[in-house]
Order: structure tokens, then C-alpha cells, then sequence
């Protein structure tokens, strides 16, 4: 989870909790070593968890009808400095289907979510591994809280390690560490890099066809990581999934920044039924296209003119812009054709007493007052969180046996993030280039406003400028939003578009990769 450019998730920056000891098994590091006995420590020096643990327990998930067994270790693995001294323990879970015979043939996907400054949790719980929290068909918090089966995970085709960076989750770093070397664009991917080069020899999987996923601000992460690990690690992908991605460092500023948002706007006004008539009665699908074309055909054009728009023209642009995002004329020409996104979620129910959510606009909000130019909360992450958090406990505590009085960090202490030199879509499209096995696919829904659908499909698009890569570049739609799989319906065709992915990337045997 993260958001999309400008606008960044409120994260709670407050400092590390005092951590209790975590009683597991420790595993060996790459030389053969004895585990590294330096601690990640918080506030209170005399409290630590080991930067080096594992549980490993055994479970079964029915995924489309078939029984599927497999082994769950959750554990921390440790960042070392060039002086072979451990900086930090990272944690995570790794679920390996345990009926495969042949392993190097078996898919490994790596996933992260995002924020910066948020765990794996999202994802892990909630779209592609084998269990899932309790929320309605919609997405909305249950009780009692709790863990069930998911019969959509893609543990049927792969296994999938979840990885929490430093900070998140119970990741943590060394009371010592130096900061700039974890929370930053570039140094985020550097070390990541690193810690999976030595996850992937401790489990034996060099041999496995790999794929990275990651959600918003965890596409800025793997695309980078593509190219960092290529050429690093020398370790090469053969799939990129980004879930409701961010800009990747892709410039779009002034008329474009502007006009892009426009989709959206149109997306989230139809589902809440405050467009004409006309359009109402059309399926979303069928009234996206049309807006998509105003947008950039003539929405673009006629900003780029600035004042110098011809009056009646520009009348014109905005009885177009009304009629797509719900807003009114007079409002939209009181902005210059520029909407501001918080605006828009403030706005557009104004009249009926609600606010929208910024990363899913299916959620409602109420605010002290109608006033304003945007919402006092976004109800759609504290709905979220209300789910989440007992969940993920729950789980790793009670199943996974995880024991630590190590507070799991929803919204861990990284700022400041370093965002400067951010390449990382063009890191990607590196990646492809020199790598004719790697495809790329993106998930995005049509009601987050934080990185919104059409965005992503520009970025898609300014990936590739050429038009040479587009044959290996995809994008899905979902009717949701920024967590496009807590839409039951989502779950199960977001976790399928996954596995026709994964197949129509995997090359048939003996094809090499070549141009």
C-alpha cells in the first residue's frame, strides 16, 4: 500500500517500540557461520530480537477445488554492512508448496507493498497467499477478527515469499545502523537487492523462474529492484507485476499533471450515481473510453492554452469536464480546469452530508463540516486498518506461532525518505530491454484516487515510447480500488489475471532468450 506521487499516505512517524526477546530456532548465514549473534534493537538497548530466526510449521489451502499442502517459515534474515556486520533483521513469511518434485521449474514470486514505511501485510493476507482475513464480500471490517482460508491464492502455481523492509512489520534496524543506507528510493532497492540474492541461495531456488509484485509505492521498489538485481545480483526476472502503481519517476507536470485525473473523477462520480442519466445507464466500461479520449484529445490541449483559451472554448471544456466527474461547471471553471484531487473527494458528494476515499472512493466519510476544500480523514485506511491489524496478530501469534512482544508495525518510523534521482520506470524498461524473458503487468482500480488508473496506463505507455516492449506490457482493469482485491469478485480475477501472467511468461523449454 502507498499512494500515488504528490500526494503521500500520512504515515505515523513516531520512534521504534522497546522489543522483547523472540524465542525461534536460528538459522545458519550464507558462509556457514554461526548465526550472527548482534541484535536489532529499539528505544531500550537492553531488549532485542534476534536479527536470525525462523518457525517453519505445515498447513494446506484448497485453491480451486484442489488440496495444495505446503510449509509456512516466518522468520528474520539479516542486512549486513560491507564489513560483514549485521545493520538490521528483516522479516518475513515464505510459503513453499511442499507436493512439488521439481522445484527449479516452480515460480517464485516476491512480494512487497508499500508506503514507504508499510509491511507485507496487505497483500499477504488479503490477495495472493493462502490465508485471508475476515471482511465482507466488499471489503469492509467483520468481526469477530480472524484468518480463513483463501481459495484464490496463487500457491497453486507458485510459492511466494512476503518481505517486510526495515521498519515495517517487526523489521528493524540496528540502534546503530545508519539511516540513509535503508530509507530512501535508491538505497531501499540497494539493500533489498542484497537480502534476496541471500534468501534466494538459502532456499535453493536460482534454479525457479522468478517474479517480483508489488503494490503502489512497492512498484517504485520492484521496478528498480528489476534492474538492481539484474545487474547486481545477476539475477534475472521473468515477470513484473505492479499493483496500483506509482509515477516510477515518469514526469507528468502541468497540463498533462492536470488532466490525467479526469477518468477518475468520471469512474468514482458514475459508482455513486451522480452523472447524467445518459451515462448512468451505460456500464463503466463502456463510459471510461469516451472520457479517456476527451482527456487526452482535447483536455490537454485546451489547459496547455492557459489564459489563452478562447473564452467560449473553454465554457465548452467545462460542460465536458461536469458532465464526466459530477462536478458543476461553475466550480470547474472557479479552478481553471485544474481539479485538485483532494478537492474532488471533498466535493463531489458535498450536497449529500459525504466525503470519498481517497484510495478507494467506494468508502464513505463524514466530516465536522461541509465546508472545506478537503476531507478530515480518509475512511477508507481506517477502515482498512480496523481489519488488518487483529488479523495479521492473530495469524502469525496463533498459526504461524511467531512469539514476540515486538509490536507489528502497520506504519513504521522511515522519514525522512530520501526520493531524490528516482528512475525506477526507466530502470524497469532497462530491465526489459536486456532481458527479453521479462513481462510486465499492472493492476490498477478504478476508484483509487491516490494512483489512479489512468496514470498507470500513461506510465505504461512512457515506458515504452518506442512501442518495442508493448507485446510484454499489460494493464487489467478492477472495479475497486487502491487494494483492488478486498472486492471479493476482484480477489478471484486479480489472483487469475496473476496466474495467466505467470503461465504466458514462463518460456517453453529449450527457448532461449533472444531477440
Amino acid at each position: 500500500m502507498s499512494v500515488f506521487n504528490k500526494a503521500w499516505m500520512p504515515l505515523f512517524v513516531a520512534g521504534l517500540t522497546s522489543l522483547s526477546s523472540a524465542v525461534q530456532a536460528q538459522q545458519a548465514p550464507p558462509s556457514g557461520k554461526p548465526a550472527p549473534k548482534a541484535d536489532i534493537t529499539g528505544a531500550n538497548p537492553t531488549l532485542s530480537l534476534s536479527a536470525d530466526t525462523a518457525v517453519t510449521s505445515y498447513h494446506d489451502v484448497t485453491v480451486k477445488g484442489q488440496k495444495i499442502p505446503y510449509k509456512a517459515i516466518a522468520g528474520t534474515q539479516p542486512v549486513w554492512d560491507q564489513d560483514g556486520k549485521t545493520v538490521a533483521g528483516l522479516f518475513y513469511t515464505y510459503y513453499e508448496r511442499t507436493d512439488v518434485k521439481d522445484r527449479a521449474s516452480r515460480p517464485l514470486v516476491i512480494s512487497f507493498n508499500g508506503g514507504p514505511g508499510t509491511p507485507s501485510v496487505w497483500m499477504q493476507i488479503a490477495y495472493t497467499g493462502p490465508r485471508l482475513l475476515n471482511i465482507d464480500d466488499e471489503g469492509y471490517p467483520v468481526q469477530p477478527y480472524g484468518i480463513r482460508e483463501n481459495p484464490q491464492s496463487i500457491l497453486d502455481i507458485a510459492d511466494i515469499v512476503y518481505i517486510d523492509p526495515a521498519n515495517t512489520g517487526y523489521s528493524r534496524i540496528n540502534k546503530d545502523a545508519p539511516r540513509d543506507k535503508f530509507f530512501g528510493t535508491n538505497a531501499d532497492i540497494k539493500y533489498l537487492a542484497e537480502w534476496i540474492n541471500t534468501f534466494v541461495s538459502r532456499h535453493n531456488r536460482w534454479a525457479s523462474p522468478k517474479y517480483l509484485i508489488g503494490e503502489s509505492y512497492g512498484t517504485t521498489r520492484v521496478s528498480g529492484l528489476a534492474l538492481e538485481l539484474q545487474n547486481a545480483q545477476w539475477m534475472y526476472l521473468n515477470g513484473v507485476i505492479l499493483v496500483s502503481p506509482t509515477d516510477l519517476g515518469i514526469a507528468r507536470s502541468g497540463p498533462v499533471d492536470a488532466a490525467l485525473s479526469l477518468p477518475y473523477f468520471a469512474a468514482t462520480a458514475w459508482y455513486h450515481k451522480a452523472l447524467g442519466t445518459d451515462l448512468q445507464q451505460k456500464d463503466l466500461t463502456a463510459v471510461l473510453p469516451e472520457v479517456e479520449n476527451f482527456t487526452i484529445q482535447e483536455l490537454i490541449p485546451a489547459i496547455s492554452q492557459g489564459g489563452f483559451l478562447d473564452d467560449q472554448k473553454r465554457k465548452d471544456i467545462a460542460a465536458r469536464m461536469a458532465r464526466y466527474s459530477g462536478l458543476s461547471e461553475k466550480v470547474i471553471l472557479q479552478h481553471n480546469l485544474n481539479i485538485p484531487v483532494d478537492f474532488f473527494w471533498k466535493e463531489l458528494l458535498r450536497d449529500r452530508g459525504y466525503t470519498v476515499g481517497r484510495l478507494d472512493s467506494r468508502y464513505l466519510g463524514q466530516d465536522k463540516e461541509d465546508a472545506g476544500a478537503s476531507p478530515d480523514y480518509n475512511a477508507e485506511l481506517t477502515s482498512w486498518l480496523h481489519a488488518f491489524t487483529p488479523a495479521m496478530n492473530i495469524y502469525l501469534r496463533e498459526e504461524l506461532k511467531f512469539s514476540t512482544d515486538l509490536k507489528y508495525m502497520m506504519f513504521g518510523p522511515v522519514h525522512p525518505w530520501d526520493r531524490s534521482n528516482d528512475r525506477t520506470g526507466e530502470n524497469l524498461r532497462q530491465a526489459m530491454a536486456a532481458n527479453p524473458y521479462l513481462h510486465v503487468m499492472i493492476q490498477s482500480g478504478y476508484y483509487d484516487g491516490a494512483c489512479d488508473y489512468f496514470n498507470a496506463k500513461y506510465s505504461m505507455w512512457q515506458l515504452d515510447p518506442g512501442g518495442r516492449l508493448k507485446n510484454r506490457l499489460s494493464w487489467k482493469g478492477y472495479r475497486s480500488g487502491h487494494m483492488m482485491y478486498l472486492r471479493k469478485d476482484d480477489l478471484a480475477t486479480g489472483n487469475e489475471d496473476i496466474r495467466e501472467f505467470i503461465r504466458k511468461s514462463l518460456p517453453k523449454a529449450g527457448q532461449p532468450a533472444k531477440y
